[in-house]
Protein backbone atom coordinates (compact mmCIF):
# COMPACT_ATOMS: atom_id res chain seq x y z
CA UNK A 1 0.00 0.00 0.00
CA UNK A 2 2.48 2.52 1.04
CA UNK A 3 4.74 1.78 -2.47
CA UNK A 4 1.57 2.30 -4.62
CA UNK A 5 0.54 5.79 -2.86
CA UNK A 6 4.15 6.33 -3.50
CA UNK A 7 4.70 6.27 -6.84
CA UNK A 8 1.37 8.83 -6.74
CA UNK A 9 3.53 11.20 -4.58
CA UNK A 10 6.17 11.02 -6.89
CA UNK A 11 4.06 11.21 -9.96
CA UNK A 12 2.83 14.67 -8.33
CA UNK A 13 5.95 16.33 -6.59
CA UNK A 14 7.19 15.63 -10.37
CA UNK A 15 3.89 17.54 -11.73
CA UNK A 16 4.59 20.54 -9.08
CA UNK A 17 8.12 21.01 -10.40
CA UNK A 18 6.95 21.10 -13.77
CA UNK A 19 4.82 23.98 -13.54
CA UNK A 20 7.89 26.20 -11.99
CA UNK A 21 11.02 24.21 -13.10
CA UNK A 22 10.95 27.10 -16.85
CA UNK A 23 11.31 29.75 -14.44
CA UNK A 24 13.74 28.39 -11.54
CA UNK A 25 16.64 26.98 -14.34
CA UNK A 26 15.67 30.36 -16.39
CA UNK A 27 18.52 30.14 -18.97
CA UNK A 28 19.78 26.59 -17.92
CA UNK A 29 16.04 25.51 -18.79
CA UNK A 30 16.88 23.57 -22.11
CA UNK A 31 20.04 21.69 -20.66
CA UNK A 32 17.67 20.60 -17.48
CA UNK A 33 15.12 19.57 -19.67
CA UNK A 34 17.55 17.19 -21.82
CA UNK A 35 18.88 15.81 -18.80
CA UNK A 36 15.41 15.41 -17.20
CA UNK A 37 14.46 13.50 -20.61
CA UNK A 38 17.69 11.72 -21.19
CA UNK A 39 17.03 9.40 -17.68
CA UNK A 40 12.97 9.53 -18.55
CA UNK A 41 14.10 7.58 -21.50
CA UNK A 42 17.00 5.61 -20.09
CA UNK A 43 14.18 4.56 -16.91
CA UNK A 44 11.71 3.40 -19.43
CA UNK A 45 13.96 1.36 -21.35
CA UNK A 46 14.79 -0.33 -17.84
CA UNK A 47 11.20 -0.71 -17.31
CA UNK A 48 9.99 -1.97 -21.15
CA UNK A 49 13.08 -4.43 -20.82
CA UNK A 50 12.17 -6.08 -17.58
CA UNK A 51 8.44 -6.22 -18.75
CA UNK A 52 9.63 -8.00 -22.21
CA UNK A 53 11.58 -10.26 -20.44
CA UNK A 54 8.60 -11.55 -18.50
CA UNK A 55 6.48 -11.55 -21.86
CA UNK A 56 6.15 -15.38 -22.37
CA UNK A 57 3.50 -16.15 -24.91
CA UNK A 58 2.60 -19.86 -26.63
CA UNK A 59 3.50 -19.55 -30.05
CA UNK A 60 0.66 -22.08 -31.39
CA UNK A 61 -1.99 -19.86 -29.28
CA UNK A 62 -1.48 -16.93 -32.34
CA UNK A 63 -5.24 -17.23 -32.98
CA UNK A 64 -5.65 -16.09 -29.15
CA UNK A 65 -3.40 -13.19 -29.73
CA UNK A 66 -4.61 -12.44 -32.79
CA UNK A 67 -8.27 -11.58 -30.36
CA UNK A 68 -6.28 -9.95 -28.11
CA UNK A 69 -4.80 -7.33 -30.77
CA UNK A 70 -8.86 -6.45 -32.03
CA UNK A 71 -9.78 -5.85 -27.56
CA UNK A 72 -6.42 -3.79 -27.37
CA UNK A 73 -7.31 -2.29 -30.66
CA UNK A 74 -11.27 -1.17 -30.02
CA UNK A 75 -10.07 -0.34 -25.95
CA UNK A 76 -7.77 2.07 -27.22
CA UNK A 77 -10.41 3.44 -30.26
CA UNK A 78 -13.59 3.88 -27.51
CA UNK A 79 -11.87 6.84 -26.01
CA UNK A 80 -10.10 8.14 -29.04
CA UNK A 81 -13.75 8.49 -30.58
CA UNK A 82 -15.43 9.42 -27.47
CA UNK A 83 -13.01 12.49 -26.88
CA UNK A 84 -12.80 13.44 -30.91
CA UNK A 85 -16.74 13.70 -31.10
CA UNK A 86 -16.89 15.38 -27.24
CA UNK A 87 -14.04 17.94 -28.80
CA UNK A 88 -15.99 18.19 -32.01
CA UNK A 89 -19.36 18.96 -31.04
CA UNK A 90 -19.12 20.08 -27.30
CA UNK A 91 -15.79 23.00 -27.29
CA UNK A 92 -16.14 23.89 -31.02
CA UNK A 93 -18.95 26.10 -32.51
CA UNK A 94 -21.41 24.46 -34.95
CA UNK A 95 -20.04 26.52 -37.73
CA UNK A 96 -16.70 23.71 -37.40
CA UNK A 97 -18.36 20.51 -37.34
CA UNK A 98 -18.20 20.10 -40.97
CA UNK A 99 -14.80 21.59 -41.22
CA UNK A 100 -12.16 18.90 -41.95
CA UNK A 101 -9.53 20.80 -40.28
CA UNK A 102 -11.16 20.85 -37.59
CA UNK A 103 -12.12 17.11 -37.91
CA UNK A 104 -8.51 15.93 -38.37
CA UNK A 105 -6.61 18.20 -35.64
CA UNK A 106 -9.19 17.07 -33.12
CA UNK A 107 -8.93 13.42 -34.50
CA UNK A 108 -4.86 13.74 -33.40
CA UNK A 109 -4.99 15.68 -30.35
CA UNK A 110 -7.78 13.34 -28.74
CA UNK A 111 -5.57 10.28 -29.55
CA UNK A 112 -3.90 11.12 -26.54
CA UNK A 113 -6.38 9.27 -24.59
CA UNK A 114 -5.88 5.97 -26.39
CA UNK A 115 -2.93 4.84 -24.66
CA UNK A 116 -2.32 2.91 -21.38
CA UNK A 117 0.43 3.73 -19.75
CA UNK A 118 2.42 0.47 -19.49
CA UNK A 119 5.40 1.07 -18.01
CA UNK A 120 3.69 3.12 -14.87
CA UNK A 121 1.01 0.21 -14.79
CA UNK A 122 3.38 -2.84 -15.01
CA UNK A 123 5.36 -1.27 -12.43
CA UNK A 124 2.80 -0.81 -9.99
CA UNK A 125 1.25 -4.42 -10.46
CA UNK A 126 3.97 -5.55 -9.49
CA UNK A 127 4.79 -3.95 -6.43
CA UNK A 128 1.67 -4.88 -5.04
CA UNK A 129 2.02 -8.28 -5.78
CA UNK A 130 0.11 -9.20 -9.07
CA UNK A 131 2.56 -10.41 -11.05
CA UNK A 132 1.74 -14.04 -11.47
CA UNK A 133 -1.98 -13.49 -11.71
CA UNK A 134 -4.16 -13.80 -15.19
CA UNK A 135 -5.24 -10.23 -14.72
CA UNK A 136 -1.78 -9.06 -15.25
CA UNK A 137 -0.63 -11.60 -17.91
CA UNK A 138 -3.54 -10.97 -19.85
CA UNK A 139 -2.66 -6.90 -19.21
CA UNK A 140 0.53 -7.11 -20.31
CA UNK A 141 -0.58 -8.15 -23.36
CA UNK A 142 -3.50 -5.05 -24.00
CA UNK A 143 -1.33 -2.88 -22.75
CA UNK A 144 1.49 -2.99 -24.81
CA UNK A 145 -1.01 -3.95 -28.40
CA UNK A 146 -3.19 -1.05 -27.29
CA UNK A 147 0.70 1.34 -27.38
CA UNK A 148 1.79 -0.20 -30.44
CA UNK A 149 -1.85 0.58 -31.75
CA UNK A 150 -1.18 4.25 -31.40
CA UNK A 151 2.35 4.00 -32.49
CA UNK A 152 1.38 2.84 -35.45
CA UNK A 153 -1.57 5.06 -36.31
CA UNK A 154 -0.75 8.16 -35.36
CA UNK A 155 1.60 7.59 -39.02
CA UNK A 156 -1.47 7.79 -40.87
CA UNK A 157 -2.67 10.81 -38.41
CA UNK A 158 0.36 12.33 -38.95
CA UNK A 159 0.12 11.77 -43.15
CA UNK A 160 -3.13 13.75 -42.66
CA UNK A 161 -1.52 16.64 -40.99
CA UNK A 162 1.74 17.28 -43.08
CA UNK A 163 0.80 14.57 -46.02
CA UNK A 164 2.29 11.67 -47.02
CA UNK A 165 6.84 11.39 -46.49
CA UNK A 166 9.02 8.97 -47.26
CA UNK A 167 10.36 8.80 -43.65
CA UNK A 168 6.67 7.91 -41.95
CA UNK A 169 7.47 4.58 -44.17
CA UNK A 170 10.72 3.93 -42.48
CA UNK A 171 8.79 4.18 -39.19
CA UNK A 172 6.47 1.68 -40.38
CA UNK A 173 9.20 -0.71 -41.77
CA UNK A 174 11.29 -0.56 -38.29
CA UNK A 175 8.11 -1.32 -36.49
CA UNK A 176 7.57 -4.31 -38.77
CA UNK A 177 10.90 -5.67 -38.44
CA UNK A 178 11.39 -5.06 -34.70
CA UNK A 179 7.92 -7.05 -34.09
CA UNK A 180 9.10 -9.95 -36.51
CA UNK A 181 12.41 -10.18 -34.92
CA UNK A 182 10.95 -10.24 -31.18
CA UNK A 183 8.38 -12.98 -32.12
CA UNK A 184 10.97 -15.34 -34.04
CA UNK A 185 13.57 -15.08 -31.49
CA UNK A 186 10.90 -15.41 -28.53
CA UNK A 187 13.26 -16.25 -25.48
CA UNK A 188 16.22 -17.25 -27.23
CA UNK A 189 19.34 -14.95 -26.43
CA UNK A 190 20.59 -16.25 -22.70
CA UNK A 191 22.50 -12.89 -21.91
CA UNK A 192 23.10 -11.19 -18.59
CA UNK A 193 19.83 -10.08 -16.60
CA UNK A 194 21.13 -8.44 -13.36
CA UNK A 195 20.11 -4.70 -12.75
CA UNK A 196 23.10 -3.14 -14.29
CA UNK A 197 23.30 -5.25 -17.46
CA UNK A 198 19.21 -4.13 -17.84
CA UNK A 199 20.35 -1.05 -17.22
CA UNK A 200 23.53 -1.02 -19.84
CA UNK A 201 20.90 -1.97 -22.20
CA UNK A 202 18.59 0.49 -21.69
CA UNK A 203 21.71 3.09 -22.09
CA UNK A 204 22.07 1.16 -25.40
CA UNK A 205 18.82 1.25 -26.71
CA UNK A 206 18.23 5.06 -26.12
CA UNK A 207 21.71 5.62 -27.73
CA UNK A 208 20.51 3.79 -30.86
CA UNK A 209 16.77 5.39 -31.01
CA UNK A 210 18.38 9.04 -30.43
CA UNK A 211 21.14 8.44 -33.34
CA UNK A 212 18.95 7.61 -35.23
CA UNK A 213 16.58 10.69 -34.74
CA UNK A 214 20.13 13.01 -34.32
CA UNK A 215 21.68 11.82 -37.87
CA UNK A 216 17.97 12.06 -40.04
CA UNK A 217 17.70 15.65 -38.18
CA UNK A 218 20.66 16.62 -39.71
CA UNK A 219 20.51 15.31 -43.13
CA UNK A 220 16.60 16.03 -44.02
CA UNK A 221 15.42 18.67 -41.09
CA UNK A 222 13.18 18.68 -37.82
CA UNK A 223 10.09 17.92 -40.52
CA UNK A 224 12.50 14.54 -41.81
CA UNK A 225 13.70 13.06 -38.58
CA UNK A 226 12.83 9.76 -37.63
CA UNK A 227 11.58 9.03 -34.49
CA UNK A 228 11.20 5.81 -32.73
CA UNK A 229 10.40 5.95 -28.94
CA UNK A 230 12.32 3.73 -26.83
CA UNK A 231 9.32 1.42 -25.51
CA UNK A 232 8.70 -0.67 -28.55
CA UNK A 233 12.69 -1.52 -28.89
CA UNK A 234 12.90 -1.92 -25.37
CA UNK A 235 10.15 -4.41 -24.99
CA UNK A 236 11.27 -6.61 -28.00
CA UNK A 237 14.85 -6.53 -26.43
CA UNK A 238 13.47 -7.81 -23.49
CA UNK A 239 11.48 -10.39 -25.35
CA UNK A 240 14.44 -12.07 -27.17
CA UNK A 241 16.07 -12.89 -23.87
CA UNK A 242 16.55 -16.26 -21.98
CA UNK A 243 14.71 -14.90 -18.77
CA UNK A 244 16.47 -15.51 -15.91
CA UNK A 245 15.40 -14.91 -12.43
CA UNK A 246 17.41 -12.08 -10.00
CA UNK A 247 14.92 -11.53 -6.59
CA UNK A 248 18.05 -10.37 -4.40
CA UNK A 249 17.72 -7.14 -1.84
CA UNK A 250 19.76 -5.17 -4.36
CA UNK A 251 17.94 -6.36 -7.30
CA UNK A 252 14.44 -5.15 -5.76
CA UNK A 253 15.58 -1.79 -4.27
CA UNK A 254 17.21 -0.80 -7.99
CA UNK A 255 14.54 -1.92 -9.85
CA UNK A 256 12.09 -0.05 -7.23
CA UNK A 257 14.57 3.49 -7.49
CA UNK A 258 13.99 3.08 -11.14
CA UNK A 259 10.37 3.10 -10.80
CA UNK A 260 9.64 5.86 -8.63
CA UNK A 261 11.99 8.18 -10.54
CA UNK A 262 10.54 7.21 -13.50
CA UNK A 263 7.04 8.61 -12.36
CA UNK A 264 8.98 11.42 -11.14
CA UNK A 265 10.33 12.17 -14.80
CA UNK A 266 6.77 11.85 -16.43
CA UNK A 267 5.57 14.55 -13.93
CA UNK A 268 8.42 16.49 -14.53
CA UNK A 269 7.54 15.61 -18.49
CA UNK A 270 4.44 17.61 -18.48
CA UNK A 271 3.90 20.91 -20.08
CA UNK A 272 3.63 24.02 -18.24
CA UNK A 273 -0.12 25.51 -17.65
CA UNK A 274 0.41 27.42 -14.65
CA UNK A 275 0.98 31.30 -14.96
CA UNK A 276 0.84 30.91 -19.17
CA UNK A 277 -1.34 33.73 -20.63
CA UNK A 278 -2.89 30.97 -23.38
CA UNK A 279 -4.66 33.80 -25.05
CA UNK A 280 -0.84 35.52 -25.98
CA UNK A 281 0.15 31.83 -26.78
CA UNK A 282 -3.23 31.77 -29.20
CA UNK A 283 -2.33 34.62 -30.99
CA UNK A 284 -0.60 34.01 -34.11
CA UNK A 285 -2.23 30.53 -34.51
CA UNK A 286 -3.30 29.01 -37.69
CA UNK A 287 -5.11 25.99 -36.40
CA UNK A 288 -8.70 25.63 -35.85
CA UNK A 289 -8.16 24.57 -31.94
CA UNK A 290 -4.99 26.83 -31.29
CA UNK A 291 -7.60 30.09 -32.31
CA UNK A 292 -10.17 29.01 -30.08
CA UNK A 293 -11.17 32.06 -27.24
CA UNK A 294 -9.89 30.15 -23.57
CA UNK A 295 -12.42 29.60 -20.90
CA UNK A 296 -12.62 29.92 -17.30
CA UNK A 297 -10.63 27.66 -14.92
CA UNK A 298 -13.90 26.74 -13.84
CA UNK A 299 -15.49 25.60 -16.92
CA UNK A 300 -11.90 24.23 -18.18
CA UNK A 301 -12.17 22.08 -15.11
CA UNK A 302 -15.44 20.83 -15.96
CA UNK A 303 -14.50 19.53 -18.97
CA UNK A 304 -11.45 17.75 -17.42
CA UNK A 305 -13.65 15.66 -15.52
CA UNK A 306 -15.97 14.78 -18.38
CA UNK A 307 -13.30 14.52 -20.88
CA UNK A 308 -11.44 11.59 -18.39
CA UNK A 309 -14.84 10.18 -17.68
CA UNK A 310 -15.32 9.51 -21.53
CA UNK A 311 -11.92 8.50 -21.47
CA UNK A 312 -11.84 5.98 -19.17
CA UNK A 313 -15.00 4.91 -20.16
CA UNK A 314 -14.07 3.97 -23.67
CA UNK A 315 -11.42 1.60 -21.74
CA UNK A 316 -13.84 -0.41 -20.06
CA UNK A 317 -14.18 -2.53 -23.20
CA UNK A 318 -12.37 -5.12 -21.98
CA UNK A 319 -15.50 -6.36 -19.74
CA UNK A 320 -16.93 -7.27 -22.62
CA UNK A 321 -14.56 -10.20 -23.55
CA UNK A 322 -12.74 -12.97 -21.85
CA UNK A 323 -16.50 -14.78 -20.84
CA UNK A 324 -14.57 -17.68 -18.89
CA UNK A 325 -13.48 -14.80 -16.40
CA UNK A 326 -15.02 -13.63 -13.20
CA UNK A 327 -16.97 -10.36 -13.64
CA UNK A 328 -14.68 -9.17 -11.24
CA UNK A 329 -11.57 -9.91 -13.02
CA UNK A 330 -12.62 -8.12 -16.32
CA UNK A 331 -13.62 -4.90 -14.22
CA UNK A 332 -9.77 -4.88 -12.76
CA UNK A 333 -8.69 -5.71 -16.05
CA UNK A 334 -10.43 -2.61 -17.36
CA UNK A 335 -9.63 -1.07 -14.93
CA UNK A 336 -6.04 -1.62 -15.09
CA UNK A 337 -6.16 0.02 -18.23
CA UNK A 338 -6.92 3.46 -16.88
CA UNK A 339 -3.71 4.40 -16.51
CA UNK A 340 -1.92 7.35 -18.64
CA UNK A 341 1.30 8.45 -19.24
CA UNK A 342 4.22 8.71 -21.54
CA UNK A 343 2.72 7.35 -24.82
CA UNK A 344 -0.18 9.71 -24.25
CA UNK A 345 2.11 12.59 -23.16
CA UNK A 346 3.53 12.14 -26.34
CA UNK A 347 0.94 12.54 -28.71
CA UNK A 348 0.13 15.85 -27.01
CA UNK A 349 3.84 16.99 -27.79
CA UNK A 350 3.36 16.24 -31.13
CA UNK A 351 0.31 18.02 -31.27
CA UNK A 352 2.15 21.15 -30.15
CA UNK A 353 4.22 20.55 -33.46
CA UNK A 354 1.19 21.57 -35.36
CA UNK A 355 0.31 24.39 -33.64
CA UNK A 356 -2.65 22.39 -32.12
CA UNK A 357 -3.81 24.48 -28.90
CA UNK A 358 -6.51 26.53 -27.50
CA UNK A 359 -8.65 25.08 -24.60
CA UNK A 360 -8.55 21.31 -25.91
CA UNK A 361 -5.10 21.28 -25.28
CA UNK A 362 -5.06 22.04 -21.75
CA UNK A 363 -7.62 19.95 -21.36
CA UNK A 364 -6.49 16.86 -22.77
CA UNK A 365 -2.82 17.61 -20.70
CA UNK A 366 -4.66 18.44 -17.45
CA UNK A 367 -7.10 15.28 -18.29
CA UNK A 368 -3.25 13.07 -18.18
CA UNK A 369 -2.34 14.89 -14.97
CA UNK A 370 -5.46 13.50 -13.48
CA UNK A 371 -5.16 9.80 -14.35
CA UNK A 372 -1.34 10.35 -12.81
CA UNK A 373 -2.81 11.58 -10.14
CA UNK A 374 -4.94 8.62 -9.61
CA UNK A 375 -3.28 6.22 -10.88
CA UNK A 376 -2.56 5.03 -7.27
CA UNK A 377 -5.88 4.96 -6.59
CA UNK A 378 -6.46 2.51 -9.95
CA UNK A 379 -4.51 0.22 -8.95
CA UNK A 380 -5.54 0.01 -5.58
CA UNK A 381 -9.19 -0.43 -6.92
CA UNK A 382 -7.72 -3.35 -9.36
CA UNK A 383 -6.02 -5.16 -6.39
CA UNK A 384 -9.17 -4.90 -4.32
CA UNK A 385 -11.13 -6.50 -7.41
CA UNK A 386 -8.74 -9.26 -8.12
CA UNK A 387 -8.32 -10.55 -4.80
CA UNK A 388 -12.10 -10.44 -4.73
CA UNK A 389 -11.88 -13.09 -7.64
CA UNK A 390 -9.47 -15.05 -6.25
CA UNK A 391 -11.26 -15.24 -2.98
CA UNK A 392 -14.51 -16.30 -4.16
Amino acid sequence: MRKVLSFSVFLVVGLVLSQYLPVWAGANYDAVKAVSNVLLYVCLGFIMINVGREFEVDKSRWRGYAEDYFIAMATAAMPWFLIALYYIFILLPPGYWDSWEAWKENLLLSRFAAPTSAGILFTMLAAIGLKSSWMYKKIQVLAIFDDLDTILLMIPLQIMMIGLRWQLLIIVLIVFLLLSFGWRQLGKYNWRQDWKAILLYSVIVFACTQSLYLISKHLYGEDGSIHIEVLLPAFVLGMVMKHKEHDTPMEQKVSTGVSFLFMFLVGVSMPRFLGVDFAEAAAGQHSVTGSQPMMSWGMISVHVLAVSFLSNLGKLFPVFFYRDRKLSERLALSIGMFTRGEVGAGVIFIALGYNLGGPALIISVLTIVLNLILTGIFVLWVKKLALMSYKE
